[in-house]
């Protein structure tokens, strides 16, 4: 039996290029013409070596030996993307720009500092040949974005890259400048004058809004806000949630639709053992909530989440899983989307027990207002239906879904940064493999970037930033190489002197350092992995050695 790609799978694909016998799919050449939700071994040619489990970062790859019942559908999953996609012949990786010799030194500024430009900063310092000096500048006092902020604390798997990115952040040609804000303590001119290229990879901090009467209501906001609550974001640690009603209603049915359920409906015992920030383990603990309602407008084949995640749903204790509008349409479907089609089928025929809490997944309804005196009492639903050809209609009827909380989980959003181009309907800044392109003039705008989701909008999970940030940095060097890059004026003991003048109290990575260890130990004394600080004033004081308490 060969070795399985299970559930917490980043899609970061180092593994496919340490596997000998090219069984691991797919790679990062073919995901360019097709995305997909994790990787996939071909149990038909998978030699069970190993070399792949020790690659991975979230340790996702499982042998043989140490799969359980609860892993079978895995194993399922990886054998049925290869009945779709037999084996294809390796496609070539593209050719990076190559730099000679005595080329000089490559100044690079990345704004962010999650995902995308942790992969970013790597791509470019094991560039063969290069000479690199990058600054990270982060404006939280802590590094990590998505993975800090994003990811749901039930995931320690998936967490656990946090230290592959510190250890890139770490590397001696790297500056990490935190609580640094640009457009407030520097200019995006500054950032230009001291390096060859600037790189916009700060996420999508947006959300978007439903656009239906009643949404302002107190008990109405978005999944993006939830999230950075129960994760401990700074600036939404304060923020107060009534969670006295019985039922809540998430809008949209992607990956962080699922999350926010979870952490809804699971019982606070299970959410002791994550790193779930202090103040919203005492808010679940009082809550009152008892089913959460997750909705979709299409069918269930376009619910945007994952398998993986749809599979894990069934597995919280104490809670029945449910479905309804399930219909799949009439179009044939891959051996993937059987796997999907039957997880959704077996919870639309679960029976739910009297007493346990419940996470209901509803199709084919559309929200078209929130009531309420006040605040958040019911939510108006369209009910929809497809027709022939897999398409959704309004079948003129109407729900009505009593609720005291309504989170909405239909897309982040990129925003614009001064001096940068921004394309505002699709959120990001138009860009042409990762080089910034001006709106109206269609020309490239010199030495400016982007990476991630400021780049390709809110997809793919995290892995699928590692194939996007390389992308970019081969444009970057690219444009070194043929000498398309402004000479920096300042270099980089300048800038460090601008950043010390501008913003006398930045944190560099010891001090990331320091709060990480601090964290950690008052996690050990909880029985948890860490707890985190969640004030930005407490996060400095831990940083220079200062007396604080986790909260």
């Amino acid at each position: 039996m060969a070795h399985v790609v299970t559930q917490p799978c980043c899609n970061d694909a180092g593994c496919v290029a340490v596997c000998p016998v090219n069984c691991i799919h797919p790679t990062p050449e073919e995901r360019i013409h097709a995305r997909t939700e994790m990787l996939y071994i071909d149990p038909a040619t998978c030699i069970d070596c190993g070399a792949c489990v020790d690659e991975c970062p979230v340790d996702a790859i499982v042998p043989p030996e140490d799969l359980t019942p609860a892993m079978q559908p895995f194993v399922d999953m990886n054998a049925a993307y290869y009945e779709d996609n037999p084996t294809p012949e390796p496609v070539a990786a593209s050719e990076l720009p190559k730099v000679a010799r005595g080329s000089g030194v490559l100044r690079v500024a990345i704004v962010g500092s999650g995902p995308s430009a942790c992969y970013l900063a790597d791509a470019l310092c094991t560039h063969r040949g290069l000479d690199v000096e990058i600054s990270m500048i982060e404006r939280l006092p802590v590094p990590g974005g998505l993975v800090r902020y994003g990811v749901a604390p039930d995931h320690s798997s998936t967490k656990s890259i946090a230290g592959t990115f510190t250890r890139i952040m770490g590397r001696r040609n790297v500056d990490v400048y935190l609580d640094v804000e640009v457009g407030r303590h520097l200019t995006h001119d500054d950032l230009l004058r001291h390096h060859h290229a600037v790189v916009y990879a700060s996420g999508a901090t947006g959300d978007r809004a439903l656009g239906v009467p009643g949404e302002g209501l107190a008990g109405s906001m978005s999944a993006r806000e939830f999230v950075a609550w129960y994760n401990g974001h700074p600036e939404y640690a304060d923020l107060r949630l009534d969670l006295s009603c019985q039922r809540a209603v998430v809008v949209g049915n992607g990956n962080v639709a699922l999350d926010v359920a979870r952490v809804l409906t699971s019982d606070v015992s299970r959410l002791m053992t994550t790193d779930i920030a202090a103040h919203a383990l005492e808010a679940l603990a009082a809550s009152r909530i008892r089913e959460v309602v997750v909705l979709g407008r299409r069918g269930a084949r376009s619910a945007s989440f994952s398998t993986p995640e749809l599979l894990g749903l069934g597995e919280i204790p104490g809670v029945d899983v449910t479905a309804s509008g399930i219909d799949h349409g009439s179009a044939e479907m891959s051996a993937l989307e059987h796997i999907r089609a039957d997880i959704l089928t077996r919870y639309a025929e679960t029976d739910p027990m009297a007493g346990r809490r419940r996470i209901h997944l509803q199709f084919l309804r559309s929200p078209v207002e929130v009531l309420g005196n006040g605040r958040v009492e019911y939510l108006r639903t369209a009910v929809n239906a497809l027709d022939e050809h897999g398409g959704v209609g309004e079948t003129g009827e109407f729900e009505d879904i009593e609720t005291g909380l309504v989170l909405r989980s239909i897309g982040f959003r990129g925003e614009r940064r001064p001096g940068v181009p921004f394309d505002e309907d699709r959120a990001v800044i138009p860009n042409l493999a990762g080089a910034a392109i001006d709106p109206d003039s269609g020309e490239r705008v010199p030495g400016v970037y982007t990476a991630g989701w400021l780049k390709r909008g809110p997809s793919g999970v995290i892995g699928s930033n590692k194939t996007c940030s390389a992308e970019t940095a081969a444009s970057i060097v690219g444009d070194f190489v043929e000498g398309r890059h402004a000479t920096p004026a300042g270099d980089r003991k300048a800038f460090a002197a601008l950043v010390s003048a501008r913003q006398p109290d930045y944190l560099d990575l010891q001090g990331w350092r320091r709060i990480d260890a601090f964290e950690r130990n008052a996690g050990r004394s909880a029985g948890r992995p860490r707890v985190k600080v969640v004030s930005t004033s407490a996060m400095s004081s831990v940083a220079r050695g200062e007396p604080a308490v986790a909260r």
